[in-house]
């Protein structure tokens, strides 16, 4: 398993252990010019939650991968939190802003894969 998939995969048991829902990764290899080659989406209910997976996710996966994100933006009002580990970059919304950037229809070419919530 390649470097990129076992992010993904910290990344994603980052965000299922703080209980983040509507988990979707996009994945952008076949699209021409983007910023990164993968893209996980998800959200919490309130700003301390979504700073909680973001939190989650810095362990999971300094510890599962070896890595740390180079840069993470929007924890003041926590409405928007993303985090760039440069092939991948981690987008945790509340329900409201995700609704209203709509990521997932923005890349509609991506290939998107749906994570199955966690009660």
């Amino acid at each position: 398993m390649n470097e990129t998939k076992v992010l993904i995969e910290k990344i994603t048991e980052g965000i299922q252990e703080k209980k983040g829902k509507n988990i979707v990764i996009a994945d952008l290899t076949n699209i021409d010019d983007t910023i990164c080659k993968y893209f996980v989406i998800c959200q919490g209910n309130s700003p301390s939650q979504v700073i909680a997976i973001v939190d989650s996710i810095k362990e999971f996966t300094r510890k599962g991968a070896g890595t740390k994100p180079s840069a993470i933006d929007g924890q003041r009002n926590a409405e928007w939190v993303a985090m760039d580990f440069s092939d991948v970059l981690v987008h945790v919304f509340l329900p409201e802003a995700r609704n209203f950037y709509n990521l997932e229809h923005l890349w509609a070419d991506a290939k998107l894969t749906t994570i199955p919530d966690i009660d």
